[in-house]
C-alpha cells in the first residue's frame, strides 16, 4: 500500500485522522493515494489557459487536467490537500483575477475572486489554510504580499510587503512559513540573491532570511517540511541548470542540492511531494521544452528524466502546485511507532499537542513525547549558548527567554515545534535575566522575575508570540524574587508564580491575567518556602514540583488556577531534587532532570487530574539541570 497522502476523492469516502491514525496503529498502514500536480497556463507558443497533470510518484507524460477561467501567462499556483488556485499572470495586460479547482477531479476553474493589485511575474506559495502572492510586474516591481484563506471564497488582502520589489521570484514553504527567493529589479536591471520570509499565521511585513547560492530570477520552486528548493531560471543572460536547498526552520543562505537535466529559464511550473520534486517546461535556451524532470528530495543529486508535457510550454514560473507539498507536512506519512498511544497524530515523530522540550546545562534541545513513556530524544541546539533561560510555547512555537552562558543576557530565541532544527533569533527582553518563571497561551508569553545580574527583579515582560520583535513592559511581581524556574502554569487567561530565591526564599504565589498589562496579584502560598519549583498544569489545575528549602524537596503540590488560595499536597517525586524541567500535555506532567547535589536524569510523571506519587517515565540522553522548558500542549491552549 503506497505510503503518501490519502486522497479525499477515494471510494471509500473522506478519510479523517482517526480512520489514518487507525489502520497505523492496526496495520502499520496508510490509506493508499497520490499526489497529484497541476501546471498551469503558460506559452505553447501562444498564451493558453491550458492546466495539465502528473502524478508525482509514478514517471510518464502528463495529460489534460482542464483550463483556467482566462488565458494567462506568469501566474502565481497554489494547491492544499483539496483545492488549487492561481492567481494573477499576463494575458497580455496584467490581471488580478483568482480561479480555483477542487483538485480530487478533473475539469475547469471557476472564479474565486480577486487580488489586491493586478500583476504578473508573480510567485505564489501556501499552506493547508492561507495562500499567499508575492511581488510580481505590474508596469514597475511589486514588493506587495496579500493573501487569501483557501477554503473560502472571496478577495485577496494584504499581508505585508517584500524586504525590496521585484518580479521572477520563488515561493515555496512548510506548514508555518514561506519564503521569497530571487528575482529581478527593474531599476537596476539585475538579478537578486535574496531570501525573504514570512510566518503564514501572521501578517506584516517580510524579514531578510538569507541568499541564494547565486542570483536568478524566473525560477520554479517548491519543498517539503524542512527544505526549500529554487531551481532552474536565469543568471541573466543565461538560463540555469542550478537546483539549489534551504533550511525552511532556521535562517540561512542556499546551498547547492544538483542539477536539472537541462538548463531551464521560465520553466511552466514546479511541484512534488515530501520526497520528489519535480519541474516541468521552460526555455532551453530559446525553445520551449516538454521535458519533465524529476530528483530526490531526501538525498542531494541530479535529476532524472521524469517524461513530457502534452505540449512544449514555458513562462509560467509559478503555475506548478501539488496536494502533497512541505506545507501539509501535518498529514505526511510516518512509521506506526511515532503515534501516541491515545491516537493523536505525530508530526514528524512529535506529537500533535504533546511535544516536551527541555534544555539543560548546554546549547542542545532535547524532546519527548509526553503521553508516552521513554528516554529524552535530539531536537536541534539553540542559536546561543543559553543556560537558565525561561521557555514559553504556543502549540507552533517555541520560545526561550533569557539565560546566561556565564553573562546574564536579554535575547530572545525561538524554534518551529513542528520540525526537528535549531534555534533562531526573536528579539530582546526588556532586560538581561535567568532563572525566571515564564507563563503563556496560544498568543502571548510572559517571563516574570529572575536574577538580572547580581540582582533579582520583579520585572514582568511579554512578547506576542507570533510577531518577531522584543519584549515589552508587563508590570511587576508582588516580591522581588530570583530562581523561579522551569515550565509553564498557566490557564489560557491566568499565569501562575511561585516561590523564588535570593535572601531569603519565599513560599509565595501570585498571578497575572495574560491578555492584560498589570502588576501581578496575591494567589496564596506554597506549602513551604521554596526556590527552583518546577511549574506545570492543566488548564484547571497547576503543579508545583520539587525546589530547594534549604534541603532537596520531592514534594509536588497543586492549585485550582480559576481560584485563589494555598497550595495542597499532591504527591512525591521519585527523587528529590531542584530546577527540573517540567512539561505538559494538558493531561500529564512530566518533570525531567534536575539537581540532587549533582545533575539528576531521571524522567518522572503524574496525572494532573488525580494525587499521588510520581512514576518513572525515561532518562534524559545527559544528566542535567534542566531549567529550560517548553510544552505545545499545556494548560494554556486548551
Amino acid at each position: 500500500m503506497s505510503n503518501s497522502y490519502p486522497r479525499r476523492d477515494q471510494a471509500s469516502g473522506v478519510w479523517k485522522i482517526n480512520q489514518i491514525t487507525k489502520n497505523i496503529k492496526d496495520q502499520g498502514t496508510y490509506p493508499s493515494g497520490a499526489t497529484r500536480a497541476l501546471f498551469a497556463g503558460g506559452k505553447a507558443p501562444g498564451i493558453t489557459n491550458t492546466v495539465e497533470q502528473i502524478t508525482v510518484e509514478t514517471t510518464g507524460n502528463a495529460s489534460d487536467y482542464g483550463d483556467l477561467t482566462i488565458d494567462v501567462i506568469l501566474v502565481g499556483s497554489v494547491c492544499n490537500f483539496t483545492r488549487a488556485l492561481s492567481g494573477g499572470g499576463l494575458t497580455p495586460s496584467y490581471v488580478n483575477t483568482i480561479g480555483y479547482k477542487d483538485i480530487a477531479s478533473t475539469g475547469n476553474y471557476a472564479d474565486y475572486g480577486d487580488l489586491t493589485v493586478s500583476r504578473g511575474y508573480i510567485s505564489a506559495s501556501s499552506n493547508e489554510n492561507r495562500a499567499v502572492w508575492a511581488g510580481g510586474l505590474t508596469g514597475s516591481d511589486s514588493n506587495v504580499i496579500d493573501y487569501v484563506t483557501m477554503t473560502s471564497l472571496g478577495n485577496a488582502t494584504d499581508f505585508g510587503n517584500l524586504t525590496q520589489a521585484r518580479y521572477g521570484l520563488a515561493a515555496n514553504g512548510n506548514a508555518t512559513r514561506a519564503l521569497f527567493s530571487g528575482g529581478y529589479i527593474s531599476p537596476s536591471n539585475s538579478s537578486v540573491n535574496t531570501i525573504d520570509f514570512i510566518e503564514y499565521s501572521t501578517t506584516g511585513n517580510a524579514v531578510d532570511f538569507g541568499d541564494l547560492d547565486a542570483a536568478r530570477m524566473y525560477v520554479c520552486n517548491h519543498s517539503n517540511s524542512t527544505k526549500a528548493f529554487v531551481f532552474g531560471g536565469t543568471t541573466y543572460p543565461a538560463s540555469t541548470n542550478i537546483i539549489g536547498a534551504t533550511n525552511i526552520n532556521s535562517l540561512g543562505n542556499e546551498t547547492d542540492w544538483g542539477d536539472l537535466t537541462q538548463s531551464a529559464n521560465v520553466p511552466k511550473g514546479g511541484a512534488g511531494n515530501y520526497t520528489r520534486g519535480v519541474r516541468a517546461g521552460g526555455v532551453t535556451p530559446s525553445t520551449a521544452t516538454n521535458v519533465i524532470d524529476y530528483w530526490s528530495l531526501t538525498s542531494s543529486g541530479n535529476a532524472t528524466d521524469f517524461g513530457d508535457l502534452v505540449t512544449a510550454a514555458y513562462e509560467n514560473f509559478g503555475g506548478g502546485c501539488s496536494n502533497n507539498h512541505g506545507g501539509l507536512q501535518e498529514f505526511q506519512p510516518r512509521a506506526p511507532e511515532l503515534y501516541s498511544p491515545t491516537g493523536t497524530v505525530v508530526p514528524n515523530g512529535k506529537g500533535k499537542g504533546d511535544l516536551g522540550l527541555m534544555q539543560g546545562n548546554a546549547q542542545s534541545i532535547g524532546f519527548v513525547q509526553i503521553s508516552s513513556t521513554g528516554n529524552q530524544q535530539n531536537f536541534g541546539d539553540w542559536e546561543v549558548t543559553a543556560n537558565q533561560g525561561a521557555g514559553v510555547a504556543s502549540s507552533t512555537r517555541g520560545i526561550r527567554l533569557g539565560g546566561r552562558s556565564p553573562s546574564y543576557f536579554n535575547n530572545i530565541g525561538y524554534i518551529t515545534m513542528a520540525t526537528k532544527g535549531n534555534g533562531a533569533d526573536f528579539g530582546d527582553l526588556t532586560q538581561s535575566v535567568a532563572y525566571a518563571n515564564s507563563v503563556g497561551n496560544q498568543t502571548r508569553g510572559i517571563r516574570g522575575g529572575g536574577q538580572a545580574g547580581p540582582a533579582v527583579t520583579n520585572v514582568i515582560d511579554y512578547i506576542t508570540i507570533a510577531t518577531f520583535g522584543n519584549a515589552a513592559d508587563f508590570g511587576d511581581t508582588t516580591v522581588t524574587k530570583g530562581e523561579r524556574i522551569g515550565g509553564q502554569c498557566n490557564s489560557s487567561t491566568r499565569g501562575i508564580f511561585a516561590g523564588g530565591g535570593g535572601a531569603p526564599y519565599t513560599d509565595v504565589i501570585d498571578y497575572v491575567t495574560i491578555a492584560s498589562t498589570s502588576n501581578a496579584t496575591d494567589f496564596g502560598n506554597l506549602l513551604a518556602v521554596q526556590a527552583y519549583v518546577s511549574m506545570s498544569g492543566s488548564d484547571t489545575r497547576g503543579i508545583m514540583s520539587g525546589g530547594v528549602s534549604p534541603s532537596y524537596s520531592n514534594v509536588i503540590q497543586y492549585i485550582t488556577i480559576a481560584s485563589t488560595g494555598d497550595a495542597l499536597d499532591f504527591g512525591d517525586l521519585t527523587v528529590a531534587r531542584m530546577a527540573c524541567a517540567s512539561n505538559t500535555n494538558n493531561v500529564r506532567s512530566i518533570n525531567s532532570g534536575g539537581w540532587t547535589g549533582s545533575n539528576s536524569n531521571v524522567i518522572d510523571y503524574i496525572t494532573i487530574a488525580s494525587t499521588g506519587n510520581a512514576l518513572d517515565f525515561g532518562d534524559l540522553s545527559t544528566a542535567a539541570e534542566t531549567y529550560n522548558s517548553m510544552s505545545n500542549g499545556h494548560g494554556g491552549l486548551s
